[in-house]
């Protein structure tokens, strides 16, 4: 797995994912917002199998 998520994608993925979670937790939303798993994941390893393969990188290194 290459690494495709840059830094500023990676926080957003994990703010928004625990965000959810949180408001699923409290019963501020239903069961849906479950969902923020996924964003927490992917902003916590830094790969997001969508850019893998649409082929897009929000990483600033260069892959050789």
């Amino acid at each position: 797995m290459v690494v495709n998520e840059g830094t500023l994608d990676r926080l957003l993925r994990v703010v928004v994912g625990a965000g959810l979670m949180a408001l699923a937790m409290t019963h501020t939303i239903g069961a849906w917002g479950w969902i923020g798993v996924v964003p927490l994941i992917a902003g916590a390893v830094g790969v997001c199998p969508l850019y893998s393969l649409v082929g897009i990188s929000t990483c600033p290194m260069r892959k050789r």
